[in-house]
């Protein structure tokens, strides 16, 4: 198979200073995770994606110390190993995770110590902050000041934040540091709630990296059956919106999830989209759709088919 030139793809992660594939492959599929994402995946599947990705046009992968308890890093290290090591131009991204309640600076610590050696790596170039939203903000500044003190160490290379929460990821941008901000869920053909927070971000000099850009599956497989968007029950105009939207793209010819995947690779904000994989075909079908053209009254058909409420899931539930 021959796969286009990397050239094509490859972008800065803003003032970073790391350059990165549009597409990054996401690691929490990858951990078999049958809780969250309905289906396992099972070590030898995840190792086999893993192997397919480095060897792809997608230059980067992102995970987290806490997929399935440090399996999608256990798993992205055996990979890495069995392919002879790293490339040079790949890159790995982690996220520090809580223990139960603990977010302290030595909690911290330890969780770029766990991930280092997961992955057999030395050096972690991009750590995020991971799902500050669900702890006391006041009680995360030893979290966050640990981390920062990492970089300045030279533990880590860069700082980012990760989250779907955008209030609360904009209190955290409040405090200053960090240099890439990763959304889930709230970018996407249907929920443009992200929208302030990621233009606050380019302002600044932030890169933006969104995820869950399907939103949990519904985009991905809209005559599955699904009724969730973003891990909750999806109100009746978004399903609405969701079905309207497939019809739109079965009409051209498309289908939803190219549409929803270059609705995010194509805006110029968004330095990096993560996609999950399950089985090795789905890095060449990525590859197929972002190679097909999406006609402009069909762009211009899903934005007025966007439903007219975009905040739902920053409520509370």
């Amino acid at each position: 198979m021959t796969s286009p030139s990397t050239d094509d793809w490859l972008r800065p992660l803003g003032s970073t200073g790391l350059t990165v594939s549009a597409v990054c492959a996401g690691g929490a599929l990858l951990a078999g995770m049958p809780e969250v994402f309905g289906y396992d995946v099972t070590r030898a599947e995840a190792v086999t994606v893993i192997r397919r990705v480095l060897d792809s046009p997608l230059r980067w992968i992102d995970t987290s110390n806490g997929y399935g308890d440090g399996e999608s890093e256990l798993r992205i290290g055996q990979a890495i190993s069995e392919h002879g090591g790293l490339p040079d131009d790949f890159l790995v991204a982690t996220k520090v995770d809580a223990d139960g309640k603990d977010y302290s600076g030595a909690r911290v610590r330890a969780s770029v110590a766990e991930s280092k050696q997961r992955l057999g790596l030395d050096q972690l170039p991009l750590v995020y902050l991971h799902d500050p939203e669900f702890h006391d903000f006041d009680g995360m500044r030893d979290a966050v000041d640990t981390l920062m003190m990492l970089r300045d160490e030279g533990e880590i290379g860069h700082v980012g934040l990760a989250g779907g929460n955008t209030k609360e990821l904009s209190r955290y941008l409040d405090l200053g540091g960090f240099e890439v901000v990763l959304v889930h869920n709230r970018w996407s053909l249907v929920d443009h709630s992200a929208g302030t927070l990621i233009e606050r971000a380019v302002s600044e000099g932030i890169a933006v990296v969104n995820a869950a850009i399907y939103g949990g599956g519904i985009l991905a497989n809209p005559s599955g059956g699904l009724a969730k968007y973003g891990y909750r029950e999806a109100p009746t105009a978004l399903l609405e919106a969701v079905a309207e939207m497939d019809k739109a793209c079965s009409d051209h010819g498309i289908d939803l999830v190219t549409a929803a995947l270059q609705h995010s690779v194509n805006d110029p904000r968004i330095s990096a989209t993560v996609i999950g994989f399950s089985k090795p075909a789905r890095v060449d079908q990525l590859i197929a759709s972002l190679e097909t053209e999406i006609p402009a009254d069909l762009r211009d058909r899903l934005a007025e088919l966007m439903p007219d409420k975009q905040y739902w899931l920053e409520e509370t539930p």
